[in-house]
């Protein structure tokens, strides 16, 4: 079953609803603020050392948190009161940049602090991307998330506009520290808007899942779900090589064009124009493009930038096809992020979007530790243009991996009956087996099965640790569907995580049923075996 087509709203249409707006505009303050730090530490970076692999290590620094935190803090973002998790994230992070003020203006600023806080940054980053990433669904209505997910995208890039833009006037003009002054600024303003929203507190609820069991599933769900395997191999690729011209950029900007702290802020600044303009034209790219074509041409721009950057010595040239850098890197970035939103239903929304950040951060620190070692070796040019043909050559080859439409329907059905008990059930009891018998016709018995293999993927998605089929040795048209779960908690929680997608999948399996009634399902609990010495 398919989600029942609506009415298609405009690209807009999140910011008629009062609280998104308000956390948007709030958000565009606050990456513009970030835009603004990150801006001063790289171009610090390039004063403290002259070598590509010690300038490639800010980006890096700020990824690599996000790379080996984003799942724990999916976890966090699922099982947390999320609007409280924010709060906690920013005052960490304005701390961070007060710590960056005051080393600048002592003079006491060096590369180990510099990476270091830069590090710390990245933590807060890595807890708060799929947090905030997690809460659009809270924020608009359903018919509007996908736009509320482009708009987030176009939100981030006007702050990549205007911060770095602005990061290279006020620190040519004034120096490190009221550069990073003005990013503790644009903190408050993020915490007052989240100190407003007054998020609805979740139900008490005796099946409310801890860390470690939310964290299993989520890898379970992950480890399950064909569809995101997919969206993360394209998103990989696509961004380890695309990572080399974000890492050398300050190189290129100081070395290959010979610039300033100013104008490396406006070809940042220049990135994220040509973002906006992307966003702009995006609605009539997908008129004509699927998603796959997007980021095929999202590659193919972005490597012929590569190019030009290696080449070119002309700085407004170069600051124009930055323009295009930056409206290739929204179309790719919106488009997979979009694919990964539509396929994830809510109860494993952050944990699973953590799995793409962490793959998407993981890429970009990989990409910048390698590309920078490769440009310490062959030279930033060099660099760019291998980067640039591997690009083009991955994209071409990797064309042929579809991305998931992401059109099922993955409302909660509701369907299972609640499991027959003889006796009320601990929660943490387990592990539990489940037996469902059907009766199937020799003469449907492969259809049957290739059936119930496409069941197995949605069993493990929604907690399954153990999947099977057997068929009675005396009698084979009795067949046996058998599945574990941790705990009887967790097969609970399973009752409410099918979706009414899943359940489509589950009729196609039960109409081989010819038993004249529904299945038998049998709950199997594990009994703890007395201690030496018990009765």
């Amino acid at each position: 079953m398919t989600a029942p087509a609506q009415t298609p709203a405009g690209g807009f249409a999140p910011l008629r609803q009062k609280l998104f707006a308000i956390l948007w505009g709030a958000t565009v303050i606050g990456n513009t603020g970030s835009f603004v730090r990150d801006v001063a530490s790289s171009w610090l970076m390039t004063d403290l050392s002259p070598s590509p692999a010690v300038v490639a290590m800010v980006q890096a620094a700020g990824t690599l948190p996000i790379f080996l935190l984003a799942i724990p803090a999916g976890v966090l973002s699922d099982i947390l009161d999320r609007r409280k998790f924010l709060i906690g994230i920013q005052i960490l992070l304005a701390g961070v940049s007060i710590c960056l003020m005051l080393l600048s203006a002592m003079g006491l600023q060096s590369v180990a602090s510099l990476i270091a806080l830069t590090f710390m940054g990245g933590i807060g980053a890595a807890l708060m991307g799929p947090t905030w990433q997690a809460i659009v669904p809270e924020l608009v209505d359903r018919k509007d998330v996908k736009s509320a997910v482009a708009l987030n995208s176009l939100g981030i890039n006007i702050a990549r506009a205007i911060g770095p833009a602005l990061g290279g006037l006020i620190l040519a003009a004034a120096g490190a520290a009221l550069t990073y002054g003005v990013d503790v600024v644009s903190y408050v303003f993020v915490i007052a808007a989240l100190w407003w929203w007054r998020r609805r507190a979740p139900a008490e609820d005796a099946l409310s899942e801890r860390f470690l069991g939310a964290f299993r599933a989520g890898l379970r769900y992950a480890r399950a779900s064909h569809e995101l395997h997919v969206v993360l191999v394209r998103a990989f690729f696509f961004f380890a090589l695309a990572s080399s011209v974000w890492a050398l950029l300050p190189l290129v900007a100081r070395g290959l064009l010979g610039g300033g702290a100013g104008f490396y802020g406006i070809l940042l600044g220049a990135v994220g124009l040509g973002a906006i303009g992307g966003a702009v034209v995006m609605p009539a790219l997908r008129r004509r493009l699927d998603a796959d074509g997007l980021v095929f041409l999202a590659a193919l721009v972005t490597a012929a930038v590569m190019l030009f950057l290696a080449f070119s010595r002309s700085q407004w040239a170069a600051a124009v096809s930055l323009l295009l850098l930056g409206a290739a890197w929204i179309t790719a970035l919106t488009t997979l992020n979009g694919a990964a939103q539509a396929i994830l239903p809510n109860w494993v929304r952050g944990r699973s979007l953590a799995v793409y950040l962490t793959v998407f951060n993981g890429a970009m620190t990989a990409g910048s530790l390698a590309w920078g070692a490769v440009a310490e070796v062959a030279g930033v040019a060099s660099t760019l243009v291998a980067g640039a043909i591997g690009l083009a050559a991955v994209a071409a080859v990797s064309h042929r991996l579809k991305l998931p439409k992401g059109e099922a329907d993955l409302v909660p059905s509701n369907h299972w009956p609640e499991p027959l008990t003889a006796a009320p059930v601990d929660n943490d009891r387990g592990p539990v087996l489940i037996l469902i018998e059907y009766r199937i016709d020799p003469a449907d018995r492969q259809a049957f099965l290739q059936a119930l293999a496409r069941l197995s993927a949605e069993r493990r998605r929604d907690g399954a640790y153990g999947w099977g089929v057997t068929e009675d040795a005396a009698d084979p048209t009795l067949m046996l569907e058998w599945f574990m779960v941790e705990s009887w908690a967790e097969h609970l929680r399973q009752h409410r995580r099918v979706s009414k997608a899943d359940a489509d999948v589950q009729e196609e399996a039960l109409r081989f049923h010819r038993g004249g009634q529904r299945p038998v399902v049998r709950h199997f609990l594990a009994i703890n075996r007395p201690q030496a010495g018990q009765v």
